[in-house]
């Protein structure tokens, strides 16, 4: 359980991290607000998860895997590396240990 827990807090916090990199780099907005919308959510099933809440580990699981197919139609749509590629690695990552920790 503390894997999972472990995992969506960090996954959370690249989320957030790589959206103000992208509104600082490019000025999108779109990148801020997914960014930080995401990780928030993250942040928040993860609190939940440790707290004993079953739902806060669907909750970050179901956004782990929203974001991580969103990342993969962004790279096959741009074949830019950076940071579709480094999400959904490290997306794929947080998905495995946080199923891995429900069972």
């Amino acid at each position: 359980m503390i894997t999972g827990i472990i995992a969506a807090f960090t996954y959370g916090a690249l989320a957030i991290a790589g959206g103000l990199i992208g509104y600082f780099q490019a000025r999108s907005l779109v990148s801020l607000v997914s960014g930080t919308l995401s990780g928030g959510l993250l942040l928040l099933g993860g609190w939940l998860w440790s707290q004993g809440n079953p739902a806060g580990a669907g909750l970050a699981i179901g956004v782990t895997a929203a974001l991580v197919v969103v990342f993969i139609r962004r790279w096959m749509q741009t074949q830019k590396a950076m940071p579709a590629l480094a999400m959904i690695a490290t997306g794929s990552l947080a998905f495995v240990a946080m199923l891995l920790a429900i069972v």
